[in-house]
């Protein structure tokens, strides 16, 4: 989305500091990685999971690591089996080869059939239990069941205390799935614990997030309408389980400190809440805000952004604030992009953000306390260097998460699905397992 940026751009009266470079993998050829099976044609690469124009984060995830592993290894051998939810068809790119109807459960097998037949290698999953059709999404066992290549899956939820269904889907896709991906050391506890399985096969991969520069929000401000404001931001879909809420309730006494203070909330209501009750939920958000007095403070852009146009939002803000409802959020890629944006966060305490923001890499507020969000941003807002201290933390611990390091950990992921397929009797010594895929790799995917 942007080039790399090694260096911190100071605020007014602060010395210019040098980011120490972190070792980069580069560009790594598939010849280390990804077996050709055999033959001298590309490995075949299919990712499953919902995938841009459709308005999901799971669309977007899927998206951005398609076109990471495209950049970092080509296209040639990628290929998408997108999910289509009910009553909607989308315009996709030629990458997507594949669609599913989420619950035509014959739909899942006729992509098993046509990925099997197709000659594709390997299967990336993205995993997630409300895009499938069935029971607790038990449809997407369907696909598993007929695929014949290994499969690598990524966990975008892992619940701690699943229902018997959600727990049965599970345990069939660890035990159906070569390996599975999770974001964050606690969904690789949960997924031990609660389902049963063995750490070896877990890999843990960050959400990945575009290399941005470390810049001054006011770079993003004018093009916004912002200038000479300070930005509060969440952004993300709209459901009732972010508490968007309690950033409002808390604005009366942020702006008795702060008459500048303006808290912007970018996007749109999630689709599934739309389909069931419309725009219920951003009504209720601007009831809340013109009943406190603060209908002029609270801005809300109500609209779907592309990945480009979050770097821009994101950009704006002071401080970002996720101030999720509950702990079982296993992951936030809206977290995850603002910190590798350089910027200071106040969260509640979820799984994702209690490991992220660990280190002082932002500052955690109980569930449900307006009170405490509203103590939390006077403090930084009144305290530059904090502020500033908090953003370089989150840019420098983020640099592992963008997206080129990410697209290189699935390839040996994938690597590692490919040789757990590979029996014992046709392996022989290491050495000559290692020389023998080596002759047999291409030096891109």
């Amino acid at each position: 989305m942007s080039t790399s940026n090694n260096s911190l751009n100071a605020q007014p009266g602060m010395p210019m500091r040098l980011l120490p470079r972190l070792p980069l993998l580069g560009r790594i050829p598939a010849l280390s990685l990804l077996p050709a099976f055999g033959n001298s044609r590309p490995a075949r690469i299919a990712v499953v999971g919902n995938h841009l124009p459709r308005q999901c984060g799971i669309a977007t995830f899927t998206t951005d690591l398609c076109n990471a592993i495209t950049a970092e290894y080509g296209a040639s051998g990628l290929r998408v089996a997108a999910v289509n939810d009910p009553q909607s068809s989308y315009v996709y790119p030629a990458r997507v080869r594949n669609t599913i109807a989420e619950d035509d459960l014959s739909s899942y097998r006729a992509t098993a059939n046509s990925l099997n037949a197709g000659n594709v290698d390997l299967v990336c999953l993205q995993h997630e239990y409300g895009i499938f059709g069935g029971k607790a999404g038990s449809h997407v066992l369907e696909l598993l069941q007929h695929l014949t290549m290994p499969v690598v899956t990524t966990l975008h939820t892992v619940l701690q205390e699943p229902n018997s269904d959600q727990r049965r889907v599970m345990k069939e896709i660890a035990a159906r799935s070569d390996r599975l991906v999770v974001m964050s050391e606690y969904s690789s506890g949960v997924l031990q614990d609660v389902f049963g399985v063995s750490a070896a096969k877990i890999d843990l991969i960050p959400h990945g997030i575009p290399d941005l520069p470390f810049v001054e929000p006011e770079v993003y401000k004018s093009a916004l309408a912002l200038t000479g404001k300070l930005v509060l931001l969440t952004f993300g879909l709209l459901s009732p389980n972010k508490g968007f809420e309690n950033v409002i309730r808390a604005m009366p006494r942020i702006l008795a400190g702060h008459r500048d203070v303006v808290y912007v909330i970018a996007g749109a209501t999630h689709p599934h809440v739309r389909a069931r009750e419309g725009d219920r939920y951003l009504n209720e958000l601007q009831a809340l805000a013109r009943e406190l007095g603060v209908e002029q403070e609270v801005i809300f852009l109500n609209r779907f952004f592309s990945p480009q146009e979050m770097a821009s939002v994101v950009g704006s803000a002071d401080i970002y604030i996720t101030p999720y409802r509950h702990a079982a959020q296993a992951v936030s890629g809206t977290l995850a992009f603002a910190m590798g944006a350089g910027k200071a966060i106040i969260s509640t305490p979820y799984w994702h953000a209690a490991e992220l923001l660990n280190n002082e890499r932002g500052a955690l507020v109980p569930f449900e306390d307006p009170l405490a969000i509203a103590v939390t941003a006077v403090k930084l807002l009144d305290d530059d260097a904090e502020r500033y201290s908090m953003r370089e933390r989150a840019y420098l611990y983020a640099r592992k998460m963008v997206w080129d390091q990410v697209a290189h950990s699935y390839m040996r992921s994938f690597s590692q699905a490919q040789l757990h397929r590979v029996q014992p009797a046709q392996m022989g010594s290491p050495v000559q397992t290692a020389e023998r895929i080596s002759a047999s790799l291409l030096l891109s995917v």
